[in-house]
This record gives C-alpha cells, sequence and structure tokens, in this order.
C-alpha cells in the first residue's frame, strides 16, 4: 500500500474506533436510534478498515508457481468485501433499526448528552477526512475528486474518502433526526434519522461495489499510462510500429502489457531480439508499474498485402 494511503486508513481506524465508543456509550444514555445506528456504522467502518490493512499485507506475498501474477488482487477483493459490510452490518441494520423506532416509537433520554456526543465526534471524523482529502489530493493531479474515486486504481483512498463523507453526512442526519424530535417531543424524527444514515450507507456501499467489481474484472492501464507506452515504445531503435497493445492491472501498482512490434525486416534473429529487450527497457522507464511486459515481433498485414491480418484489424468484405 502507497504510505499515502495508509496513512489515511490508519487515521480513519483510530478516529472510528474513539468514534464508535462514544456513540454507544451516548446510545446506552439516551435510547436514541439514530445514535445507535452511527455507533454500528462506526464499528463496522473500524471493521472496514482493518480489512483494507489485511488485504495490503496478503497481497505483498511473492508471486510463486501456483500464483505467476503475484497477489496484488487481494487489495481489490478486501475492499469489495468493506462495500458488503458497509451494506449489511451498516446500511441495512440503521435501516431496520429506523423502521422499528418509527413503529414503536420512544422518547430520548439526556438528548443533549446526545448532541455532545455527536459533536465530538463530527470534530473527529472531520479530522480523518482532512487527512484522507489531502492524500487524495497528492494522488489525483487534475482530475475532480469524484474522478479519482471512479478511476484510482489503488482501492484504499476512494475507500477511506467515501466512509469518511459517509459518516460526517451521517453524523449530520443523526444530530438534525436528535434535535427535531427534541424540539417536535416527536421521537419519530429520530428514527428518520437513522432510516436517512441507512439508505445513506445503502448507496455508498453500492457506489464502493460496482468500482471494485470493475477492478476484480481487470482495467486496463491509464490513458496517460497507454499513450506513456505507445510512445517509448514506437521510439524505440529497429522500432517501425505497433501493431497492437493489451494492458491488465495485476494490482494498483502492478501492470501487464503485451504488445506486438513491426521490426525493420533485415534485422537478424540476435539484433530482433536485442530491439525487444530495448523496447522493454523504454517502456519501463515510461511506465514503472509495468511489472510484466510481453513484446513480440510480427508483419503488419494489411489485406492488400495478403495472409492473416494483425490481430484487432476488422475488414468488411467486399460487396460483389
Amino acid at each position: 500500500m502507497h504510505e499515502g494511503s495508509r496513512k489515511a486508513v490508519l487515521a480513519a481506524l483510530i478516529a472510528n474506533f474513539g468514534i464508535a465508543v462514544s456513540k454507544l456509550v451516548g446510545f446506552l444514555l439516551t435510547g436514541a436510534a439514530s445514535m445507535l445506528a452511527e455507533a454500528i456504522h462506526s464499528f463496522a467502518d473500524c471493521g472496514n478498515q482493518s480489512l483494507l490493512l489485511l488485504g495490503s499485507r496478503l497481497a505483498s506475498r511473492e508471486a510463486g508457481e501456483d500464483r505467476p501474477f503475484g497477489y496484488g488482487r487481494e487489495r481489490y477483493f478486501w475492499a469489495f468485501v468493506v462495500a458488503l459490510v458497509l451494506f449489511s452490518l451498516g446500511g441495512l441494520f440503521a435501516v431496520y433499526e429506523g423502521i422499528s423506532k418509527l413503529r414503536d416509537p420512544h422518547e430520548l433520554d439526556s438528548p443533549v448528552i446526545a448532541i455532545g456526543i455527536l459533536a465530538v465526534a463530527i470534530g473527529l471524523e472531520t479530522m480523518s477526512l482532512r487527512t484522507a482529502l489531502r492524500e487524495a489530493h497528492d494522488a489525483r493531479g487534475e482530475g475532480s475528486l469524484w474522478q479519482f474515486i471512479r478511476h484510482a486504481k489503488s482501492p484504499e483512498l476512494p475507500v477511506v474518502l467515501l466512509e469518511d463523507i459517509g459518516a460526517e453526512l451521517g453524523l449530520l442526519l443523526a444530530v438534525a433526526g436528535v434535535v427535531t424530535a427534541e424540539v417536535t417531543a416527536n421521537p419519530r424524527w429520530d428514527a428518520m434519522g437513522s432510516l436517512g444514515i441507512g439508505i445513506l450507507l445503502v448507496v455508498i456501499a453500492g457506489i464502493l461495489a460496482t468500482e471494485m467489481k470493475s477492478l476484480l474484472i481487470g482495467e486496463s492501464a491509464s490513458p496517460a499510462d497507454r499513450d506513456a507506452i505507445k510512445h517509448a515504445v514506437e521510439n524505440a531503435p529497429a522500432v517501425r510500429s505497433l501493431i497492437h497493445l493489451r494492458t491488465l492491472h495485476l494490482g494498483p501498482e502492478e501492470l501487464l502489457v503485451a504488445g506486438k512490434l513491426e521490426l525493420d525486416a533485415r534485422l537478424t534473429f540476435a539484433e530482433v531480439a536485442a530491439a525487444i529487450n530495448a523496447a522493454e527497457d523504454r517502456l519501463r522507464q515510461a511506465v514503472p508499474s509495468a511489472h510484466v511486459v510481453y513484446l513480440e515481433p510480427d508483419i503488419h498485414r494489411t489485406p492488400e498485402s495478403g495472409g492473416p491480418l494483425s490481430p484487432g484489424v476488422e475488414v468488411t468484405p467486399p460487396t460483389p
């Protein structure tokens, strides 16, 4: 895991544990449904950050005969598990608690204590969110935060960002529920706060699951990396053109690159091997995350030249 991602995960873990304990104490003192929903949410977040750290540790194992491309996708798998935990333990529980309290409402005990604890939780969560935003700012470049969450190959920062943003919004919903319930003397507003928190968590879990599914199935290199690879290879000595290129992320910082090159036809076998090696060296210098590279010499055939076409070339037969 990148050091910035690790820092954001650890900051979120420490903050969420303190927040979870304070919210649980608040629920025991007040009986507020939204407070219990938020406590379960924070405990679930603690488990989620632990899963992200576990995924990072498992992904660092050395490749072997049974896993020749390594364990990089462990990080994607455990991030997907995080989405499932957030959906089930966080979102569905909060929805259940909200519906239960709507059916059987009861007055809040010590709402001032509940609001005070929620205010402390907002402060701690804001510190965690600031850390995640600072680390994401260094990683996302010129793109927006949403683009970073959608297209980042490393799962930890997007997960922490979405969790922290969801936690902040959930805390505001909890405060709104408790305050409105006290002002109106209608405890169903507190239950509505819990229901809102649950719906929010389900939506965030759905976004996370969608993004992690895409990474698990396999995503190509970013457009910038693909352009850098193409430029590096096509400008290598003795390379006439890049016939086709395939890339796949084996992990957040591990890229598989496969391609076919058209070389100078006058080269000897030894010169072909040297040209391929030179192209690979240039490629790895341009994109250091290209850990596994397979380049193959070929002839760029066209319909006019006869013979089989190069992969990826489609030809529509002429109309009689």
